[in-house]
């Protein structure tokens, strides 16, 4: 199995790997420590079941269901993201808009913590994903910057309500990764809504300010999807759009998730 680093501000590409077999204690370690450093893999060429991809993403904590309502019948664990309707009815969710950046599932108390998607239709043109490196964006904060938003925290919410929990959920701003000990910024455009503790007007501005700066160019990576392509990416420490793509073309996507523990900040 080879680990290849895009060059760019996360991601690596990894190859000489079938992950429709069982993988082995050292290969899955492998795989696991590879994540953690490069925040987005990728891999070509994958020819997966639902049973596969569902065994697959054990190596990465516990799949579950997603909290929306599945439009048809399959493995509980794998969420279809699709644009595509059979019989005048959708396979999938999501469409073919734009979907800002956010974190997987930010609204909940205990978010997203490792998405994993297998490609099984792309269009010609769109619908490619960018992920934010929210690592390289705290780093990059101002100090004066950084000592003010440390210890703040932020409401998320979808805009679905019916997504939502009963109670708002909020999360800090800054947020210590369980696993590596680093901090990440934790505010997306899509769901975060206002800033606790301070009056709206400041909130607002401040928060404006934080989503410009943790969306800028430099902290971004695309990825161009091909059918066969299975990514796995690490909602803790990044962030990730969807760019639109026409209603005529076939997107179909299966995404199995795992879902991490409250974030905090280790102060």
């Amino acid at each position: 199995m080879l680990i290849i680093p895009t060059g760019s501000v996360l991601g690596a590409e990894i190859r000489d790997v079938n992950f429709s077999r069982p993988l082995n204690a050292e290969t899955a370690s492998s795989l696991k420590r590879a994540l953690l450093e490069h925040l987005v893999l990728f891999v070509r060429n994958q020819n997966l079941s639902e049973t596969d991809q569902v065994r697959f993403s054990r190596h990465f904590g516990d799949p579950q269901p997603h909290v929306r309502k599945q439009p048809v019948a399959g493995l509980k664990e794998i969420f279809v993201v699709s644009n595509v309707s059979e019989n005048d009815k959708p396979i999938g969710a999501l469409g073919n808009g734009e979907l800002t950046f956010h974190s997987d599932l930010s609204y909940l108390p205990k978010p997203g913590s490792v998405s994993i998607v297998h490609a099984i239709a792309v269009p010609n043109h769109g619908g490619d994903t960018q992920w934010s490196n929210a690592y390289a964006a705290y780093d990059a904060l101002p100090n004066e910057l950084k000592n003010r938003v440390v210890g703040l925290r932020a409401v998320h919410r979808h805009a679905e309500e019916e997504q939502n929990p009963n109670k708002p959920v909020s999360h800090p701003i800054v947020r210590t990764h369980p696993e590596t000990g680093r901090r990440a910024m934790y505010v997306s455009p899509q769901f975060t809504r206002t800033i606790e503790g301070i009056n709206k007007n400041e909130g607002d501005m401040l928060l404006a300010t934080l989503l410009e700066h943790v969306t800028r160019s430099e902290f971004v990576w695309t990825h161009k999807w091909a059918v066969g392509d299975l990514v796995v990416w690490d909602n803790r420490c990044t962030m990730h759009r969807r760019e639109p793509f026409e209603a005529t073309e076939k997107r179909i996507l299966k995404r199995t998730q795992m879902f991490g523990d409250v974030p905090f900040l280790d102060l």
